[in-house]
């Protein structure tokens, strides 16, 4: 019966892990987004010139503030998802785990404030 505890503890555990490299995956690519937002208006103009035409970029510059507050949202997710993996090994290495969504409920919740950010972004620049 003990040993049958102790695979099934290893089964949260690794649960655990795999969550955690999921939230890790995301961070990477909120980050990465955030990298190719700051970058596009480069683009643009790179593109402009290489068709030999002039590109005008949006001159307000939100782009760059958007993708740099994409990448440190991308660095908290990490450390935040770091945070509640140590918490829930704790916890079941204690047997006292208590599911927690405060994490999924703020990443939520900040997703959707960046998404309404960009659809405000980029309808300032279709009437511009």
């Amino acid at each position: 019966m003990n040993e049958e505890k102790n695979r099934y503890k290893a089964n949260d555990h690794l649960a655990n892990e795999r969550t955690y490299l999921a939230w890790v995956r995301t961070g990477i690519g909120i980050m990465a987004f955030g990298f190719v937002v700051v970058k596009f208006s480069l683009f643009v103009t790179q593109i402009g010139l290489a068709l030999g035409t002039t590109v005008k970029a949006p001159t307000h510059g939100y782009s760059r503030v958007i993708g740099v507050i994409l990448v440190l949202f991308g660095i908290c997710t990490i450390l935040l998802s770091f945070m509640q993996y140590h918490r829930t090994e704790r916890q079941l290495k204690s047997d006292t785990y208590l599911p927690s969504s405060w994490l999924t409920n703020l990443m939520t919740g900040v997703l959707i404030l960046i998404s309404l950010l960009l659809v405000i972004y980029l309808i300032q620049s279709i009437y511009q």
